[in-house]
């Protein structure tokens, strides 16, 4: 099956206009279908061995978001220590999580006891599945902008807070929080860019043509 010009514009336009949305969220309810296609597209990403170890928890009551925002704000000021006093300023003035605001919340799991201890692919470095799910999240967050749908990972929250809120089971990795939902608008650009905090990394500097030294 052949990719038409206009569908590879499309996902070239989905790639580069992806965003880590941690505001702007509407209170609007995603459809099921349209979720169940968002999911599908995770469900659909490249698995070491085809073990296919993601799970993923639905989080939509509020008990559950107020817990997780607990833990969030705890985890926030504990990560605000590490950095110098001028970057400390600037690190608590920025909006990292959405967790109350996002209509649904998807925590991100990996079974890596699911299909047997020996996996094809997964006998010289046994983190292919861990990585096979991250690809599961990048589909996620490629379909949710196919859909108009913003993402946040949230990741400054401490994976025991995720465990015991979400009752997940002590040899379940965890691997991502994420906040979904339709926002007002997408920004140009990542915000962490547009405020000045890091820049894009020109790409021509990251490439390496046989050896590390030697830059293409």
């Amino acid at each position: 099956m052949n990719i038409t010009d206009v569908e590879r514009d499309a996902l070239y336009k989905v790639i580069h206009s992806r965003r880590d949305v941690r505001k702007d969220f509407i209170p609007k309810t995603i459809p099921d279908e349209v979720l169940e296609r968002i999911l599908k597209a995770g469900h659909h990403a490249p698995s070491v061995g085809f073990m296919q170890p993601w799970d993923f928890i639905l989080v939509t009551e509020q008990q559950t978001k107020n817990a997780l925002k607990k833990g969030y704000e705890s985890a926030s000021v504990e990560s605000a220590q590490k950095f110098s006093d001028e970057k400390r300023a600037e690190y608590q003035s920025f909006k990292l999580e959405g967790i109350l605001e996002a209509p649904l919340g998807i925590c991100v799991t990996c079974d890596r006891e699911r299909n047997g201890p020996v996996v094809i692919g997964r006998t010289i470095k046994p983190e292919m599945d861990l990585y096979s799910t991250v690809c599961a999240i990048q589909n996620i967050w490629l379909a949710a902008r196919a859909e108009n749908i913003g993402l946040g990972w949230v990741s400054i929250i401490h994976d025991d807070v995720l465990r015991e809120t979400l009752d997940i089971p002590a040899n379940i990795e965890i691997i991502a929080y994420l906040c979904l939902g339709y926002v007002s608008n997408f920004k140009d650009k990542p915000e962490l860019e547009t405020f000045g905090w890091l820049p894009r990394e020109n790409i021509s500097q990251l490439i390496h043509k046989e050896k590390w030294s030697k830059k293409a």
